[in-house]
């Protein structure tokens, strides 16, 4: 879960999911006027129908930047459409496979959310709560609340911001170890807090190590095992899971590979780690038909009565173009063709990841690219959204409004640009 550009593209804003903003705060304590959730989605059959040129396009100008593979999945009123390109293996030269699992970084924040919103619709959390009545002592702040966490506005500092300034060395200290959710809170109590809490949105991926924290604590069970009960046999995704510690990815899988800060140097495949340093912020490994049928239950009503969705749907701004937002766990983007989707980014070393549908659920795209730290190809990989979103579309209209075809990309965790 490394979901960062010059120096970052943004995170702060899993390792984990494309450049995160910042919404001015009027008042210390005051939560930013949200927008709220679209009251009716068009219906899906009225929408663009996917371009799949400009699919494969967005996937081979991926490569180009330096991933060695990248594939796409979308499902809809057509079908299932698969486009790949590039490598799963460079050692074997093995073709891409939309059927591989592969790491998915900040996508795991979905389903910590989720979660966590199940949670509160039983009763047993409250959302606007402190998060230091359910876990006494743990935070320096009485102000920080649950939604502050969801929402990335609590002010806590990303611990990975330090653990990955130098990318591959900070990779490599932690690829076999295991820590504790505490340890991690520690890592980040150790930085100066980034906002006042509900002041402004800043990615951290120590909001949702306390979100795991909720959840275990509530229900006396692991995360692995309330993400099954809930969602992963609920939905049958066969192919998701969440193994921490454990280094390995069963199956098929696609190996991962990261780019070192130097210009020139080597990739490193960053396959195997244990991901503990992401843990339930950013640890679970999918593959691109689950990820599809995830993100059309969740925006199709299948996961969260019609209030708890409506609050995970509630959006604030994520910078200044007025395109990006995020609500609990769950982003937003509002492409050039009015049409706006729903889901989250994922970024983990050696993989970017980008799992979004319509806001009906009728339609949705499920992309990756087996690299990080190349904030080029994140941002190639991001131009999937518009062409399975938005369709074929006259170039000069796009410009004559000054849009573009890819979204920059926001990432998940810290990343250098390749230089």
């Amino acid at each position: 879960m490394p979901l960062s550009l010059n120096r970052r593209l943004a995170v702060g804003a899993a390792l984990l999911s494309a450049v995160a903003g910042v919404v001015p705060a009027t008042a210390a304590h005051a939560a930013p006027a949200a927008r709220p959730a679209e009251a009716a989605a068009a219906p899906v059959a009225a929408q663009n129908s996917p371009d799949l040129d400009a699919v494969l396009q967005a996937l081979k100008n991926t490569t180009a930047a330096g991933a060695p593979g990248a594939m796409a999945r979308l499902t809809g009123p057509e079908g299932v459409k698969t486009r790949t390109a590039g490598v799963r293996n460079r050692t074997l030269g093995t073709p891409m496979s939309t059927k591989a699992r592969f790491r998915i970084g900040s996508v795991t924040k979905t389903f910590s959310a989720i979660t966590l919103l199940q949670l509160v619709d039983e009763g047993k959390i409250q959302l606007d709560a402190p998060v230091n009545r359910y876990l006494p002592g743990l935070l320096p702040d009485d102000r920080i609340t649950v939604r502050h966490l969801l929402t990335h506005r609590s002010g806590l500092a990303d611990y990975t911001e330090a653990m990955f300034a130098k990318t591959v060395p900070g990779f490599e200290a932690v690829r076999k170890r295991v820590f504790t959710y505490q340890e991690l809170v520690n890592l980040s109590l150790k930085e100066p807090r980034t906002t006042e809490p509900g002041a402004a949105y800043k990615y951290s991926n120590t909001n949702f190590v306390v979100v795991g924290m909720l959840i275990e604590k509530a229900t006396g069970n692991k995360v692995a095992k309330e993400y099954e009960r809930r969602i992963i046999t609920p939905l049958g995704l066969k192919n998701t899971s969440y193994v921490h510690p454990s280094t390995k990815i069963k199956g098929s899988y696609i190996r991962g590979y990261l780019h070192p800060d130097e210009a020139g140097a080597p990739l490193v495949d960053s396959t195997e780690q244990t991901l503990s340093w992401g843990q339930s912020a950013g640890a679970m490994i999918s593959n691109p038909a689950d990820l599809n049928t995830f993100m059309s239950a969740l925006l199709g009503g299948k996961l969260l009565r019609a209030p708890m969705l409506s609050a995970m749907l509630t959006m604030t701004p994520t910078d200044a173009t007025n395109t990006r937002f995020y609500g609990l766990g769950l982003r937003r983007y509002d492409l050039t063709c009015g049409t706006s989707v729903y889901g989250h980014t994922g970024t983990v070393q050696g993989y970017y990841t980008y799992a979004f549908a319509t806001r009906d659920g009728g339609r949705s795209l499920a992309a990756m690219a087996n690299t990080s730290n190349r904030g080029q190809a994140n941002t190639a990989l991001g131009g999937t959204l518009e062409a399975a979103f938005c369709g074929k579309k006259p170039a000069p209209a796009a410009k004559a409004r000054g849009l573009v075809t890819a979204l920059p990309a926001e990432a998940d965790l810290p990343e250098r640009n390749s230089r």
